[in-house]
């Protein structure tokens, strides 16, 4: 009766803590007394080692913040003044989404930008490593997942190559994502000259009780005036090489003008993070030379500076449509409602998640929010034609597009980088890919989910209860 007591006393101190801790964010703490719940034993070390709180980071010290405060003022200052040189203004600058904007504090709207945008890997990977042979000063390259295969070889080579030729060459990568990457493919880069540096290293973050949080950025900055960012990692399975996964869906973005340099922002202070390293030659923030006329904002968001707000604000402020496609949808309650009250005010609200999925947990944790959003009057649509790993929302007139999903680990725990893009032609674009992606898809009707298998409805229960973990 004492070890019974006792272990109940134990459980009780646990759920005590889940709560105290998670106060503030009660779907965290719904999910991890759940996960307790399920597996005592091993339920709070988990909690332990993965749910802690980011505290931000030592190697960040304040004359070290100081200095990135400067450049982001500095950044801001010649943002504004190439805005108004080229008399670049937002038709809606009195709009409240509009000053919602402006006075979020991430990097603010640039100018003079020239944006393409790409839809499948092949032609991506084509442009970045065309991007990158013709770099003359540095290579910034920061990817979730590299691959040793074909794709990640014919990135290896070209790195390699660049780096004897003098190019400086800084090559980032999540431990976690890039967990299976050999220690042979980082030497043979590091031989000739690579900079190499991991972000979180799985046993490092295990013992700091950060393993939650991960870098999934995917970034190439090419002499600070050529960026590239979006949704592809480095692998064959991008390029639909995945026999199992077939034909690949993505949406990844090339940049040139004024965003670049928060691109650059970024990768660079992600790099000082890792290496402790501060690169402060002015040759990083190059003035631009693109006469582009598209207006874009860079969003760089991480456990410190979560892009939820953003959004959310994108859905509530919709009048006309919300076109969303994501490969993982888990959102949070805020987001939930947001979607729900739109459909209410008229708003035409489409998801696009996958059909076939990567990840049959995440799927069924996705599906676990269908109903009731269903019922609300969202459509939902399976992507039929392969994999969709694109991340897309389309709010009205505006995108924001970018690294990450609609789930809450990217919404508020991962480092991401995203996008607003203001100009017609490059939202125009981004809903075409949309309605195409419709025609590849299969909609899901509500009288048809409803009918699904129990099982698969106990599937879904699991899932989400658990999707804390994912």
């Amino acid at each position: 009766m004492f070890w019974i007591m006792l272990a109940l006393l134990l459980i009780i101190i646990q759920f005590a803590t889940i709560i105290i801790i998670e106060f503030r964010r009660p779907s965290n703490a719904v999910a991890w007394l759940a996960i307790l719940f399920m597996f005592p034993p091993i339920g709070f070390l988990l909690y332990y080692f993965m749910a802690q709180e980011y505290r931000g980071h030592p190697a960040l010290q304040q004359k070290e913040n100081m200095y990135w405060e400067q450049i982001r003022t500095d950044l801001i200052h010649r943002s504004k003044q190439k805005i108004q040189n080229e008399r670049q203004e937002t038709i809606w600058q009195d709009d409240n989404l509009h000053t919602f904007l402006k006075n979020l504090p991430i990097p603010s709207i640039t100018a003079c930008n020239e944006t393409t945008v790409y839809a499948e890997g092949e032609q991506a990977f084509e442009a970045m490593l065309d991007s990158m042979a013709g770099a003359e000063h540095h290579i910034h390259i920061e990817f979730y997942i590299i691959r040793d295969d074909r794709l990640g070889s014919r990135f290896e080579r070209l790195l390699i190559r660049k780096a004897l030729e003098g190019v400086k060459v800084r090559f980032l990568y999540d431990g976690f994502g890039s967990r299976r990457l050999g220690k042979a493919y980082l030497k043979r880069l590091q031989d000739a000259g690579v900079e190499t540096g991991c972000f979180f290293p799985p046993l490092t973050t295990f013992v700091d009780k950060r393993l939650n949080y991960r870098n999934h950025r995917k970034i190439v900055v090419v002499d600070g005036k050529i960026g590239f960012f979006g949704g592809l990692n480095i692998g064959d399975e991008y390029v639909g090489k995945d026999p199992e996964i077939g034909y690949w869906r993505d949406t990844h973005f090339r940049i040139e003008g004024d965003a670049v340099l928060w691109v650059q922002y970024t990768f660079l202070t992600d790099w000082h993070l890792v290496k402790g390293l501060l690169l402060t030659d002015p040759v990083y923030f190059p003035m631009q030379e693109s006469r582009g006329k598209e207006l874009v904002q860079i969003v760089k968001s991480g456990p410190d500076e979560t892009i939820l707000e953003l959004i959310f604000s994108l859905i509530v402020s919709a009048k006309k449509r919300v076109y969303i496609e994501t490969p993982y949808f888990i959102p949070d309650s805020g987001v939930l409602l947001a979607l729900k009250t739109a459909v209410l005010r008229g708003v035409d609200v489409r998801v696009i998640v996958p059909g076939p999925p990567d990840k049959n947990i995440v799927h069924s944790a996705t599906l676990s929010y269908a109903q009731e959003l269903l019922q609300a009057g969202v459509r939902f649509y399976g992507y039929q034609k392969g994999f969709i790993h694109a991340k897309v929302i389309i709010s009205d007139d505006l995108a924001c597009c970018g690294s990450a999903n609609m789930d809450i680990r990217s919404l508020s725990g991962q480092f991401e980088i995203n996008a607003v893009f203001f100009d017609g032609k490059v939202v125009d674009r981004l809903v075409q890919d949309f309605y195409r992606d419709l025609d590849g898809s299969k909609e899901i009707l509500l009288s048809e989910f409803e009918d699904r298998p129990k099982i698969q409805k106990i599937k879904e229960i699991f899932a989400r209860l658990l999707s804390a973990m994912f």
